[in-house]
């Protein structure tokens, strides 16, 4: 039976195809009701009431607003995009939950560097830290470090709490827009030289946090760490853009730093925190010290991750390239 309470998404104003706005389509499809948290009553809030839910307009660093909003909800799927504040939302969002008491998961999208984000790494010396990361970064970004004391809270509140450690998205800005320019010029041009990585897709995401939502009990006080299907470079990654577009893409190489004052400078410029978070990812992939690749997803789907080809043909600018 579907739950009478709604479930809370926060983040659900996202791009269609992004997890939160994903999830809440799923949810509603299996007829449970949601109660999808926006930042503006827009024509986004629009679409996601004609889909079926509830929506909340509020601001997750408003107390007020957060209490509101959890009202009469037990189960909660956090996310808020990149923020010097997102700490502040998470905690917020905690006090809400304890002082309400009857929360039953609380959902926490997370990052996949927080598996390597041991204390242990984040204290070792200057030197030490630069080598485990990959060489080219000695610390983690202000973004990075803030999902680390987000689960530090969360395991301290005592919420019932998942936390979902995602792998850099195949919808990373990164590779479906930032690298835009010169797919024009039939070129993929990256600054991963020839390390291998495996991108996950939102929508996998997506599924597997609407699964917890909707019967948390095997999760609970868990952490899943996942990524896409297979490790790949960036040539591979080339041909999969080739063969969503059609024609042939070449892998081109950059330096990290020029690569990051050609694309990530001029169009993060007036949100240097996205930016510094970015280009930490460029600096992280390009010294091979963001790898791995785990069958998490499968395991609790019982399905293999889609590949990063699928998640390049059903996003929305990809598919308009295409057709231009």
């Amino acid at each position: 039976m579907p739950q009478r309470n709604p479930i809370l998404i926060t983040g659900a104003a996202g791009e269609i195809g992004g997890v939160s706005r994903t999830m809440v389509d799923m949810l509603l499809e299996q007829g449970h009701p949601v109660r999808a948290f926006v930042r503006q009553d827009d024509e986004r809030a629009h679409s996601l009431r004609q889909a079926g839910a509830e929506v909340f307009v509020g601001d997750l660093l408003n107390i007020a607003d957060v209490t509101a909003a959890l009202k009469g909800c037990r189960r909660i799927y956090f996310s808020m995009s990149l923020s010097p504040y997102y700490t502040d939302a998470v905690s917020l969002m905690a006090a809400a939950a304890r002082a309400q008491g009857d929360i039953e998961v609380f959902v926490n999208i997370s990052e996949y560097e927080q598996s390597f984000m041991t204390f242990e790494n984040m204290i070792a010396p200057e030197d030490e830290r630069r080598s485990r990361l990959g060489g080219l970064v000695a610390d983690w970004s202000p973004q990075q470090r803030a999902h680390w004391v987000a689960e530090q809270v969360l395991d301290w509140s005592g919420l019932p709490t998942v936390n979902v450690r995602a792998a850099f998205f195949v919808e990373n800005p990164i590779l479906t827009w930032l690298a835009l320019g010169s797919l024009a010029d039939d070129e993929l041009r990256l600054p991963f030289g020839h390390h291998r990585l495996a991108p996950i897709a939102a929508y996998d995401v997506a599924e597997l946090c609407a699964t917890i939502l909707v019967d948390p009990a095997p999760h609970l006080s868990k952490s899943y760490a996942l990524t896409g299907p297979e490790l790949k470079d960036m040539h591979e990654i080339a041909e999969d853009f080739g063969a969503v577009l059609g024609r042939k893409i070449t892998y081109v190489p950059e330096d990290v730093e020029t690569w990051n004052e050609t694309y990530a400078d001029p169009a993060m410029g007036q949100f240097p925190h996205i930016a510094e978070h970015l280009k930490t990812l460029t600096r992280l992939i390009g010294g091979g010290g963001y790898r791995g690749v785990t069958d998490q997803l499968e395991t609790l789907l019982g399905r293999p991750p889609k590949t990063v080809r699928w998640a390049l043909e059903n996003h929305p600018r990809i598919q308009k390239l295409a057709t231009a």
